[in-house]
């Protein structure tokens, strides 16, 4: 999961920026339906919104 403190550390915005950039993607993912936890986007989600593309988790 992504804290609003990550998000600080990523893109060197102020935590209060964070926070609304995390609303705003709780809000997309729960539209689609999806359970979200206040204050925090899941890891996959955060790289396929800002580097566009997704995480491969693999098996061994």
């Amino acid at each position: 999961m992504v804290t609003a403190q990550d998000v600080v550390d990523m893109l060197g915005v102020s935590k209060g920026h964070a926070y609304k950039i995390i609303r705003q993607l709780n809000k997309e993912l729960e539209d689609s339906g999806y359970i979200v936890v206040s204050g925090k986007i899941p890891r996959a989600y955060w790289d396929k919104k800002f580097y566009g593309y997704q995480s491969v988790v693999t098996t061994m």
